[in-house]
């Protein structure tokens, strides 16, 4: 119903000199309230009313024409006022949603930059594993006089040199998290338990007792543990941290215990438990519920707050249970709980070696001479026959001077080398002899085999750090 506002609404200034006469109701209330005569100026701009200016007088009659025309032009001031307001809130609320598309697209711009880096730092540092994967590799596979405590020291590096290349594999988590290649398997706890305790041998045994401090290794370690279902590396990495977690806090000494165990459920469903304790200085009320979060710390400078933090998450990302119980002085007890994996897959009937493939002539392309030296010398004593290029022209030249007298069996390039690349290797081989099978082996290889991205020309994409048995598997593909 009209309130007697609608012209004003519209646009026009309404004047009432006597409110009580008035036939609307609202306005014969202002009456009853006090005010003989009121002024409706509306606040009008840019076309649109956003509002109405009203002034009372307790008189009938109270306003003349003056007055009126001043209730008029102080409404449009008013209206300018207003509108210039509601054009600044609307400028400040497109400034904020501009600024924080602003931060977004920075912030993707770091994170594209640190995925370069880290993507280049993963291929140095796979390149520079490789030798070492390659020796190690090849002292245990061939070195029949070894001790078996420099065997089994030897198989130690080995887990280590996975694991670091697992390591630079998550570091596209950064910037892109993914877990598309990292495989879950059914694992048995209790040798990734010894395995973190040779890995972290050096600090809970050697340093200390350099120092004059004992520290003692307790293990009870169920027999017949149910497997668990995880990503191996993380979890050999979550114990490593565990472990220097606890040395760390028995800097006068003490024991180190680490234990397994199966717990039923009331469901039937089982548990798999795993507990790291240390009789050391152990963490107050305050420090025990922070102890979770990244980047808190008390070790200060020696430590940067995250060893902790990334064991709640590896847990997280494997549905298991972190559990810190810890007093000042009682020392402190992890303890990570997995639900037990009930199908394991089934074991088959032992496998036959592989045959051994036939010697085979195989040109080497690289820039990096510790690779060609360590990988040469490692595919030579397999009984092959290798030509070394240090370099892409070096390896195209090499390979049309084979030509026709000797066609190579197979081809290995990296990918990236100065002038001429991988690519371009590929594509010259492939030109000059179409049969000749090429192998691409770079330390981008990991992040490009979980891309699906396969240079054209080549044959078969294997990442650095080299593994012989992925080499000798793609030999025996050849004829």
């Amino acid at each position: 119903a009209d309130s007697g506002l609608l012209r004003c609404t519209g646009g026009e200034l309404l004047y009432e000199p006597a409110l009580a006469d008035s036939a609307f109701e609202w306005p014969r209330q202002l009456a009853r309230a006090g005010i003989g005569s009121a002024v409706f100026a509306p606040l009008q701009a840019q076309g649109e009313v956003l509002g109405v200016l009203v002034a009372g007088r307790a008189q009938g009659h109270g306003f003349d024409s003056g007055e009126c025309e001043f209730m008029r032009q102080l409404a449009e001031h008013v209206a300018l006022a207003a509108s210039q307001a509601r054009l600044h809130r609307s400028l400040q609320q497109a400034y904020d949603e501009l600024n924080a598309a602003q931060q977004v697209v920075l912030q993707q711009e770091r994170l594209r930059v640190l995925g370069q880096m880290a993507s280049g730092i993963a291929h140095d540092i796979n390149n520079a594993l490789s030798p070492v994967a390659l020796y190690t590799e090849s002292l245990l596979a061939n070195e029949r006089g070894l001790s078996e405590r420099g065997r089994a020291q030897l198989q130690t590096v080995q887990i280590a040199i996975d694991d670091v290349a697992e390591t630079v594999a998550r570091m596209r988590e950064f910037y892109r998290p993914s877990d598309t290649g990292v495989q879950r398997r059914t694992v048995d706890l209790n040798p990734l338990v010894r395995q973190a305790l040779d890995l972290t041998r050096a600090r809970w045994r050697d340093m200390p007792q350099q120092a004059g401090i004992s520290i003692d290794v307790v293990l009870d370690l169920a027999d017949g543990l149910t497997p668990v279902f995880v990503m191996e590396g993380e979890i050999r990495d979550a114990l490593t941290n565990l472990v220097l977690n606890a040395v760390d806090a028995m800097p006068e000494g003490g024991t180190l215990s680490l234990l397994t165990r199966e717990e039923a459920q009331v469901d039937g469903a089982s548990r798999v438990v795993l507990e790291v304790r240390d009789s050391g200085i152990g963490m107050d009320a305050e420090t025990q519920r922070r102890c979770l979060e990244p980047f808190f710390t008390t070790k200060g400078q020696r430590g940067s707050g995250l060893g902790l933090a990334m064991v709640y998450g590896c847990m997280q990302r494997h549905g298991a249970e972190i559990d810190v119980v810890s007093a000042p002085g009682e020392g402190t007890t992890v303890r990570l709980v997995f639900p037990a994996h009930r199908n394991p897959v089934p074991a088959g009937a032992p496998l036959d070696p592989p045959a051994p493939c036939r010697p085979l002539k195989i040109l080497l392309v690289d820039d990096d001479p510790l690779l060609l030296r360590s990988l040469s010398e490692t595919l030579t004593a397999d009984g092959h026959s290798v030509t070394c290029a240090a370099g892409g022209g070096e390896g195209i030249a090499s390979f049309r001077a084979a030509l026709p007298a000797q066609v190579f069996d197979v081809v290995i390039t990296d990918l990236g080398m100065p002038e001429v690349d991988g690519r371009a290797v590929a594509a010259a081989v492939k030109a000059a002899s179409p049969q000749t099978p090429v192998v691409m082996l770079t330390g981008w290889g990991r992040r490009m085999q979980e891309e699906g991205e396969c240079p054209p020309h080549v044959d078969h994409l294997l990442s650095k750090p080299p593994r012989l048995e992925a080499l000798r598997a793609v030999f025996r593909t050849v004829a």
